[in-house]
């Protein structure tokens, strides 16, 4: 009895150990992503009280006269990522159906690796061959003035986010039981139904979240999107909005930070802008987190 005693208390130190380390890894990012907001809070609020509000709020985007108007560049960044997820949703959530439940198994062992190694390419080598190939093969085609436009960013961008769309759909229709499907066959139903009304409807929050992630990683993409659309900081004049040249919020931070002045009016905008697209994404995680979790508890409900 002693000896189970003297073997059990080093191991209950360990595990009293591992969990203290998983919850200061847990407290520790919160701490560090509280501490980013802190400074971006300190070097972009100042730029309220530096910039007029009807001047954030304007048309124009040109520091050197001293117009900082965010809205087109917000405007750029909703445009291209409205565009691309347009674009990604349906191919990626097609793709994670057909590898789930229709592709054979070693079909499935080609085409997922594939897509992993698509997920794993580094944006500027995809912004290369967009600006490269994509952008002028899209001037040719669609006929335009130049291949840098907001339609070429929102392509490369649905390139950019359907891997992570296919990976997280995918295994979140694997987690849907086989009774499921079982059970709507014995029923009668045909294999698409079975699919579309059954799997598909079961996995839809973990579907939600792989959206959400896909919004999250198309709004915070930074050089693909700086390369093709053609960077230039102005607001629709019609219907050829989607054909025309657009700038968006990460591509401004990450083409004006290292020539600005520190501590500048121009300087603390930027971090202004920093403030928006944390906010954002902020609000897209904490949507994703909130309907995954909705959806785990109502398949908690529906099992007991």
């Amino acid at each position: 009895m002693a000896d189970a005693t003297l073997v059990s208390s080093p191991r209950r130190t360990q595990e009293w150990v591992i969990n203290l380390i998983i919850k200061l890894s847990g407290y520790s990012s919160i701490l560090f992503v509280t501490l980013i907001f802190i400074f971006l809070m300190r070097e972009g609020l100042p730029a309220l009280r530096n910039v007029p509000l009807s001047s954030i709020l304007g048309e124009r985007w040109y520091p050197i006269e001293g117009y900082f108007s965010i809205l087109p560049l917000i405007y750029g960044s909703l445009v291209v990522t409205v565009g691309a997820l347009l674009l990604a949703i349906p191919f990626g959530v097609g793709t994670s159906v057909f590898l789930s439940e229709i592709a054979p198994p070693w079909m499935n062992q080609i085409i997922k690796p594939l897509i992993e190694i698509l997920a794993g390419l580094p944006s500027v080598v995809l912004g290369f061959l967009g600006i490269q190939v994509a952008a002028p093969y899209l001037r040719r085609l669609l006929d335009l003035p130049t291949g840098l436009s907001a339609f070429s960013g929102a392509v490369l961008l649905a390139l950019i986010a359907t891997p992570t769309i296919v990976s997280i759909t995918e295994d979140a229709l694997n987690t849907v039981p086989s009774g499921y499907r079982q059970a709507a066959l014995a029923l009668g139903a045909t294999r698409w139904q079975v699919i579309w009304g059954v799997t598909v409807p079961a996995a839809r929050s973990g579907i939600l979240t792989a959206v959400m992630l896909g919004v999250g990683r198309s709004i915070g993409e930074t050089m693909a999107v700086m390369m093709v659309t053609g960077n230039a900081p102005v607001l629709p004049s019609g219907w050829d909005f989607l054909f025309t040249p657009v700038r968006t919020m990460t591509a401004t931070i990450a083409s004006e930070m290292g020539e600005v002045a520190n501590g500048s009016t121009h300087y603390q905008v930027l971090f202004f802008i920093g403030i928006v697209l944390f906010v954002i994404s902020l609000v897209v995680n904490i949507v994703a987190s909130s309907v995954s979790l909705r959806g785990r508890t109502r398949a908690e409900r529906v099992l007991s």
